[in-house]
C-alpha cells in the first residue's frame, strides 16, 4: 500500500502552479493511476511517479524516477513535441514544498500543457463520436512516426522470438495469483495454450519481421486513452508512451497498432477497429501485419487485464477504482480469450417492429428467461444520447425534437456499441428498436459479422386494433419510456423497410397477441433450441 505523500497538499493547492501556468487555476484536480500521481492546474498537467515497483517497471528510487520522468519527455516528443514542455524538481527547504524551488529534491514533475478533455479518444467512443475519418486521422499520424522509428540492432532484437516470449509468460507469470479469481482456470490455461502454440508455428513469420525491419522503437500503449483530438486545432496528439520498460516500448509495429484494435474491440466497435487495421496496414505496405493481428491483440487484452488485476489491489485508489478495475480486467480477459477463438459463439437477437407492435414486452420476457442485458432504444435514445430521465415524455412530431434523424442515428450508434462490446467477448445480448430502415439493420449485421457473432432479427407483429388499443393504454400510463402514439405508428408503418432480405440472417417473426410466454417459446434459434 502506497502511503499518502507529505507533499501531497502542497501539489493539491493553485498557487503552487502560478508560475507555470498561463490561465487561472482556482482548483487542482488529481488523476491518479497504479503507477502515477497527475495534478491538472490550469492549461498544464503535472506528472509525478509513484514509488512502485512492479518487476517489469521499478520507480522505486528517487533517481530512478528521474531518469524515467527525462525518458517520458524525450520519448513522447517524438509525437507530440508541443504538449511536453520540461521536467523540474519538487524541492524541500525547511519543511516546506515548492515545485522547481531550493533546497533538497523530493520528487521529480513532468510538465507538460493540458490537452482539452472533451477531446479524448475513450470519452468521444462513449459518446459515439468517432468515425472512420477520425480513425484515418491516426493512421496519417503513425504510418510516418514508425517508418521514422529508431530500428536499431538493439531494437531490433526486442522483435525476436526470445523476447516476444519473455513477456509473454511474464503476463502468465504476474497473473498466476488471480487466477480462479479474475480469471478463471480455464481461461487462463487456454490463452497460455494458445499463445505459445502460436509462436511456435509462426516462428519463421516473426523472424521475416526483424528482417524486413518491422520492429521498430514504437508506442508501447497506443490506446484510446492515451489519444486526444483537438477539435479546434485540427490535431490529433498522440501521447504517454512507455518509458519505464524497453522491451514493452520496441517491438514488431503490428503489436502496437494492435493494441489500438482490441481497444476498438473493448468499445464495442470491431467494425471501426477491422478498419482501422486495414487502412494502416495498406498504407504501411504491411499486408503481413494482419496475419499476427489476433495474436497481438491477445496479448494486449491480456496486458490489460493484468493492469486491472494490478489496479484493484492498490489499497491508494479509491474503492469505487478498485471494483471497476476488477470487473474491467475480467472483461478484458474475456476478450483474450476470444482472440485465442476458445469464447463461446455470442448471439444478438434484434427484437423490431412497428410502436405498439408488442417488441419491447417480448425483448424484456425473452431477456428474463435467457438471463441477458436489453438495450432498448427509447431508454437508450433519453438516458444516453438527450440526456434526459427515462419516464420523461417527448411527444414530438415525427422525425423531429429527440426523434430526429441526427438523434436516431446516435442512438442506434450507442445501442450496437452497448452490444457490442458483449458480444466481441462471447456474451449474448439483445437489441430492441423500430429498425424500420433497412440501413440500420446492415449496420446491426455488419457488427455482428465483425465479432464473430450470430444474429438473429425476431419482427413482432399484430393486428392494428391491438396497436391503437396498446398505444392508448401507453399514453393514459405515467411510467411509460415509449412516446409511440398511433399518428407515429402510421409514419413509421410508411418507412417501414420490406423483410425478406433478413431471412437468410436468421429472421423470426412473432405474433405478440398471444401470451408473452407462448410467444417466447416460439423463438428457437440454435442457441435456445428449446426456447428455455
Amino acid at each position: 500500500m502506497i502511503q499518502q505523500p507529505e507533499w501531497m497538499e502542497t501539489m493539491l493547492a493553485p498557487t503552487t502552479f502560478e508560475r507555470f501556468i498561463t490561465t487561472p487555476a482556482h482548483e487542482v484536480k488529481l488523476i491518479q493511476t497504479h503507477i502515477s500521481y497527475v495534478f491538472l492546474a490550469g492549461d498544464r498537467a503535472f506528472k509525478v511517479k509513484k514509488p512502485v515497483d512492479f518487476g517489469f517497471l521499478d520507480f522505486s528510487t528517487l533517481e530512478k524516477r528521474r531518469e524515467f520522468s527525462h525518458a517520458e519527455l524525450r520519448l513522447n516528443q517524438r509525437l507530440c513535441p508541443d504538449i511536453y514542455i520540461e521536467v523540474v524538481p519538487l524541492t524541500s527547504e525547511h519543511g516546506k514544498f515548492d515545485l522547481n524551488g531550493k533546497g533538497e529534491v523530493v520528487e521529480w514533475v513532468l510538465v507538460m500543457r493540458r490537452m482539452p478533455e472533451e477531446g479524448l479518444m475513450n470519452r468521444l467512443l462513449d459518446q459515439d463520436l468517432i468515425g472512420r475519418k477520425d480513425i484515418q486521422e491516426i493512421v496519417n499520424r503513425l504510418v510516418p512516426f514508425y517508418a521514422s522509428a529508431d530500428s536499431s540492432e538493439e531494437v531490433r532484437e526486442m522483435g525476436s522470438v526470445q523476447t516476444i516470449t519473455h513477456n509473454t509468460e511474464e503476463n502468465f507469470q504476474q497473473t498466476e495469483p488471480f487466477v480462479g479469481q479474475v480469471i478463471t482456470e480455464e481461461a487462463f490455461n487456454a490463452i497460455c495454450l494458445y499463445t505459445r502454440g502460436f509462436i511456435s508455428e509462426n516462428r519463421k513469420l516473426i523472424e521475416s519481421r526483424m528482417e524486413k525491419g518491422w520492429i521498430r522503437e514504437g508506442h508501447g500503449d497506443l490506446y484510446s486513452a492515451n489519444i486526444c483530438f483537438d477539435r479546434k486545432a485540427h490535431d490529433v496528439y498522440i501521447f504517454d508512451c512507455i518509458e519505464f520498460n524497453q522491451r514493452f516500448r520496441c517491438g514488431d509495429v503490428a503489436s502496437d497498432v494492435a493494441f489500438l484494435a482490441m481497444d476498438l474491440d473493448h468499445f464495442g466497435l470491431p467494425q471501426l477497429s477491422d478498419h482501422f487495421i486495414k487502412n494502416f496496414s495498406e498504407h504501411s505496405h504491411d499486408p503481413d501485419l494482419l496475419l499476427l493481428n489476433d495474436f497481438y491483440k491477445c496479448y494486449r487484452a491480456y496486458v490489460r487485464g493484468k493492469i486491472g488485476c494490478f489496479t484493484c489491489q492498490d489499497q491508494g485508489v479509491d474503492k469505487e477504482v478498485r471494483e471497476e478495475s476488477r470487473r474491467q480486467a475480467e472483461n478484458y480477459f474475456k476478450l483474450a480469450l476470444k482472440y485465442a477463438g476458445k469464447a463461446p459463439t455470442a448471439h444478438l437477437y434484434v427484437f423490431f417492429g412497428l410502436s405498439g407492435s408488442g417488441k419491447s414486452t417480448l425483448a424484456q420476457a425473452f431477456a428474463e428467461r435467457h438471463h441477458l442485458p436489453v438495450f432498448n432504444s427509447d431508454r437508450i435514445r433519453k438516458e444516453i444520447v438527450a440526456g434526459v430521465p427515462a419516464t420523461e415524455s417527448h411527444i414530438e412530431p415525427f422525425g423531429a425534437g429527440i426523434y430526429s434523424k441526427e438523434m436516431s442515428q446516435r442512438t442506434y450508434r450507442a445501442m450496437s456499441r452497448l452490444a457490442g462490446s458483449r458480444i466481441v467477448r462471447g456474451e449474448s445480448a439483445v437489441l430492441d428498436a423500430t429498425y424500420t430502415s433497412q440501413e440500420e439493420r446492415n449496420k446491426v449485421i455488419e457488427l455482428a459479422e465483425a465479432a464473430g457473432a450470430r444474429i438473429h432479427f425476431i419482427l413482432c407483429t399484430c393486428g392494428e386494433d391491438t396497436i391503437k388499443q396498446r398505444l392508448s393504454n401507453r399514453m393514459d400510463g405515467e411510467h411509460s419510456i415509449s412516446d409511440g402514439r398511433w399518428e407515429i405508428y402510421l409514419r413509421q408503418k410508411e418507412h417501414f423497410a420490406d423483410t425478406s432480405p433478413l431471412k437468410s440472417a436468421g429472421l423470426i417473426e412473432v405474433n405478440t397477441e398471444i401470451p408473452v410466454e407462448q410467444a417466447v417459446d416460439m423463438i428457437k434459434t440454435d442457441e435456445y433450441q428449446q426456447g428455455n
